[in-house]
Parts: structure tokens; sequence; C-alpha cells
């Protein structure tokens, strides 16, 4: 029985120094090497494997264009009953939109693994990120698996996070520890994430992956259902370009090598972590230079506030206000006026960093060198009261770069 509130601890980030990089949680072990995906020689194949069985659970694309990895996976999630023992994933193809063939592909990866192994292929999920259209080299895959198996160890999230990246500048991880008194005996549990994504990046979900990780004893249904938590105060909250991509994912795992832990503790913890690693791939958006945060209070449900805090987010003409740093509000006007949500003009109030720049229907005359510092922040944080309710939201975006359009122009040359 508990007898002291737990607590939930924050461990390392990516902008903290490797030293720090966090460990995955008890039962599980990872590795990647390089398969000959890549032209740049860089590992380009990474595994996380369980001690034991695993429970899983994931959310994926919605677009209707979805990858091969991503059916094979939904299968074997089904297949599997959510007890699943490896998770690969492979950077530099994206093995999407390349039809029966590409299917079959998938298969022999999961099959291939599974040998090398000793496990049943059904216990394998499978996902590929990288370019669209392109057969996946599956004979380099199958002659680097023997590797890939012998490059397992227990401990760093590092080598993982970096053999999944593509145009990303800077891995990503995240992890939380969660300590409670059972008795007078302390426990704890981990979760610790990793993701990729710095380009078609937006809701429901983005070209981005992401693995979640924990030792606590869930069931597959408990774990679906926190992880679904996450996701939608996190993934479903950034914007980076407005595109979704074919083979979007969030996997979650855990290895119950921690027993049971605190459910509103273990909640808030793959919250934190799965927000910490959405934040960060905001951060890494291809050609980013500054942030963006639109918080919409005082409306009269969430799906309100949200329609809003996305428009406002997602606006062209804000991103390159927020790119130039020029405090153009009025573009934030207009964008909540056109998101669908009705709301009276003159009790509303907008602000850049703590600064009111309109209300009561009219320009507040704010400091334009206070205002000016705002907009040259390294996050511009845009708040909108509607002054209509109590419900709230939050949306990250960032400033859309020339650097952007030269990244993307050049993707496949």
């Amino acid at each position: 029985m508990t007898s002291t509130p737990p607590t939930l601890l924050p461990t390392a980030t990516a902008s903290t120094p490797r030293t720090t990089v966090p460990e995955w949680p008890r039962g599980f072990s990872s590795g990647g090497v390089a398969a000959g995906i890549k032209k740049q020689g860089v590992n380009d194949l990474a595994l996380l494997f369980g001690d034991g069985e695993l429970s899983a659970a994931a959310v994926f694309t919605r677009n209707l264009i979805v990858a091969a990895p991503i059916q094979v996976s939904r299968a074997n999630l089904v297949a599997s009953s959510g007890c699943i023992r490896a998770l690969i994933i492979n950077s530099g193809c994206a093995n999407a939109a390349t039809g029966d063939e590409g299917l079959a592909r998938s298969r022999r990866t999961i099959e291939a693994l599974a040998a090398t192994l000793g496990i049943q292929p059904q216990s394998v999920l499978v996902n590929s990120t990288g370019i669209i259209g392109v057969q996946l080299p599956i004979d380099r895959i199958e002659k680097a698996l023997p590797a890939l198996k012998e490059s397992l160890q227990s401990g760093s999230c590092e080598t993982f996070a970096r053999s999944i990246m593509t145009t990303d500048t800077r891995p990503k991880w995240a992890s939380r520890i969660i300590r409670w008194m059972d008795g007078a005996t302390e426990r704890t549990c981990t979760v610790t994430g990793v993701a990729k994504g710095a380009g078609m990046i937006h809701p429901n979900m983005a070209t981005m992956i992401a693995v979640l990780a924990t030792d606590a004893t869930l069931t597959p249904g408990e774990l679906d259902a926190h992880l679904r938590t996450a996701v939608e105060k996190s993934f479903h909250r950034i914007s980076v370009d407005g595109d979704t991509s074919t083979n979007d994912s969030v996997f979650a795992l855990a290895s119950h090598c921690a027993g049971t832990a605190p459910p509103q503790q273990l909640a808030s913890a793959f919250e934190a972590v799965a927000q910490e690693l959405a934040l960060m791939i905001v951060r890494d958006g291809e050609g980013f230079e500054r942030g963006l945060e639109v918080r919409v209070r005082g409306c009269s449900t969430q799906s309100d506030a949200l329609k809003i805090a996305r428009t406002v987010a997602m606006s062209l003409l804000v991103r390159t206000a927020v790119t130039g740093g020029d405090p153009n509000w009025g573009r934030i006007l207009a964008a909540a006026g056109r998101a669908g949500v009705e709301f009276d003009p003159s009790i509303l109030r907008v602000s850049a960093g703590g600064i009111a720049l309109f209300a009561a229907g009219k320009p507040t005359n704010a400091d334009f060198a206070a205002v000016r510092r705002a907009f040259t922040a390294d996050t511009v944080r845009i708040e909108l009261d509607l002054s209509m309710g109590d419900s709230s939201d939050v949306f990250w975006s960032c400033g859309l770069t020339k650097r952007y359009v030269e990244i993307n122009a050049d993707y496949t040359t």
C-alpha cells in the first residue's frame, strides 16, 4: 500500500551532455548498425528487444497512404494480442507506396529478424522512415541482422535514437523516473522515450516515429490507454509544416520488470516524456530558427480552444511573421477569426510574451520595443483569451524559413 505520495523526477534530455543520455527501463536492450540503406554509411537499422514478453500498443498515421511496415505492424499487434518481443526500425527508406512488393519486403524483415532472434514473426513490430516510393533494400537488411543482434545491450538509448534519424540534426530522448513507497520499501519505475522527426510534422500523426518504453507492469489495454492520452497532449499538439506522412507512429512497450506503478503518476510520466519529445521535434524542425507557442483560454469547449490555437499556429502569415520577428499581430486576429469558432471580438484579448496587443476591440498601444522583443524571442508565446468559458488548449509550431524550403526542395537529390 502506498504510504507516501509518489514523485515524478526528470532525468536526461537531448540537450544535456552525453554522459546523461537516459537508459532504457529494465527488461530492454537495444542496438543499431549500418546496413547500407543510407549513402553516408551511418547507422540506419535499429532494434529494441525485450528480455521477455512485452506488452505493446501503438498509434499510427491517419494518412490514407499507409506504408507497408505500418500495415504489417498493425496486423502483428492484433495477431499477438499486444504481446511482442522486438521492434525493428530502418531509416533511409520509408517503404511506402511500394505495392505488394513493399509488403513482402516488410514481412521478410520480420521473418528474418525472428529467425535471427529465435522468436515468432508475429511478435515483431516494424517501421521504416525515409524516402517514399523506393523499395526497401531487404537483402542489405537481412545481411545486417546478425550484427544487429550482436549490437544489443542494455542501458543507453543513444545508439537506437541515432539509428532512426533522417533529416534530424540531433537525436531526441527523454525520461522520467517514478518513485513511491510500498510499505517501508522504496520502489521505482521508468518511462524512457526516443523519437525522430524534423519535417512533415502535423497532428494525426506526422513524419515521425517515437518509442516509449517502461518497466511498469501494464496489460496491452492499459498501455494503450496511457499512450493515447499522452499522444493527444503532445504529438497531436505540434506542427512544423502541416503535412502528415505515410509511416508516422508512436509505439509503447512495457516489460513488467518494476511491478505495478501508481497509475496517475505513470500517466503523468508518459505525458511528460511524450510532450518533451514532441517539443524537441518542433525545435529540430527543418530550417528551425524560432519556436511558436499559441495558448488559447476562455473558451466554451476545449475543442474550440484547440481549433483556434491550431489555426493560429499553422497560419503561414503568422509563421512568416515569427520568422522575421515581425510583431504583425493583425495576422493573429485574422487567423483566429477564420478558425470556425464563434466569439465576440470586443472581449477578445491577444498577448505576446505577456504583453497585451489587442483588447476591448482595439489595439492597446503597447510599447513597440517590448513587443518587438517578444516576437524575436527564442520562442514566440502568443495567448488569446476569449472570455467565454473555462476551457483552454495549446499548440506548438515554428517559423517558416527559407532553409525549410531548401531542405525539402533537394530531399531526394
